[in-house]
């Protein structure tokens, strides 16, 4: 056989076998395959709330339920259309929603600030952890939400209370996921860092805290619903504003339809924080590989 024929037929395919498909087309069935997921997701999620809410209304409505007890989904609504159009007794809807975020994003960054630091610091310096260590466990012990009232003694019935009970919320699940980020720490980064001449500090900026930000952001999640409750709470107890004042006025007066339309604001506020938290997660983290899944 010729050279130039064997070569032909050594690169030709195999009899049969189907043609290769671009890398442009497995690329794009890929995309259109995930883009498909996500709206069977989305519809599978708003037909689960569509079918919960309108078995709610049948239920109230059919007296299977107590509507003045468990109210229902369209006086619901028609207290969150009053609220928007008329306001509250305490002022329009728009500065109840800020008033708590105000209390619930001070608190927050506040005791992730504190969390991060304290829990990077302890998690270097062995004695300091050695230290503090017991006092952070007691105090971790204590039930924070009946620090609530203490704070509000102290501080008064302004933001300040609410702010308190936020930090205390927050702090301790940043602190904790801080601390373990930074144990976490590869030694074999922190070794090769200091044969290239990093002393401490360069060690701690450059390879520790990257190495922990993604503990330190699997906190953030949980933390802000954290700092949304100690606001809320503490507006419960006492507040001249805010949604937890409002869950308390509605409570005060019978109000089922109120108490839920505040805990659905509250619920709206709650999700939207967490998109963005999401959305900057990725943006920080983009170098990290998609979540691998069967694709179903």
């Amino acid at each position: 056989m010729p050279l130039e024929t064997a070569q032909n037929a050594r690169t030709a395919p195999a009899a049969g076998a189907p043609p290769a498909a671009p890398a442009g087309g497995r690329t794009e069935a890929r995309e259109r395959a995930a883009r498909n997921r996500r709206l069977r997701v989305y519809g599978a999620r708003v037909a689960v709330l569509v079918a919960f809410l309108g078995l709610w209304e049948l239920c109230a409505r059919t007296d299977v339920i107590d509507p003045f007890n468990f109210s229902q989904p369209s006086r619901i609504w028609a207290q969150i259309w009053q609220w928007t159009t008329h306001g509250t007794a305490q002022g329009s809807l728009g500065e109840q929603i800020g008033y708590t975020l105000y209390e619930a994003l001070t608190g927050w960054v506040i005791g992730v600030t504190g969390g991060v630091l304290l829990g990077i610091a302890l998690g270097r310096i062995r004695f300091l952890a050695d230290v503090f260590g017991p006092y952070i466990k007691v105090l971790n012990a204590i039930p924070r939400i009946v620090l609530a009232p203490i704070f509000l003694i102290w501080f008064g019935l302004g933001p300040a209370s609410k702010v308190a009970s936020a930090v205390v919320l927050v702090f301790f699940p940043v602190f904790f996921n801080a601390f373990q980020g930074a144990r976490e720490v590869d030694r074999n980064l922190v070794a090769n860092a200091r044969i290239l001449g990093a002393d401490n500090r360069r060690v701690t900026l450059q390879v520790v805290i990257p190495a922990a930000t993604t503990w330190i952001f699997t906190s953030l999640h949980v933390s802000f619903g954290f700092a949304l409750i100690g606001a809320i709470v503490g507006e419960y107890i006492g507040a001249t504003k805010g949604l937890g004042l409002l869950v308390a006025a509605a409570q005060g007066t019978f109000n089922a339809a109120g108490v839920y339309a505040a805990m659905t604001i509250l619920a709206v506020v709650a999700l939207l924080t967490e998109g963005l938290l999401t959305f900057a997660e990725k943006k920080l983290f983009r170098w990290k590989p998609a979540e691998s899944g069967d694709g179903r």
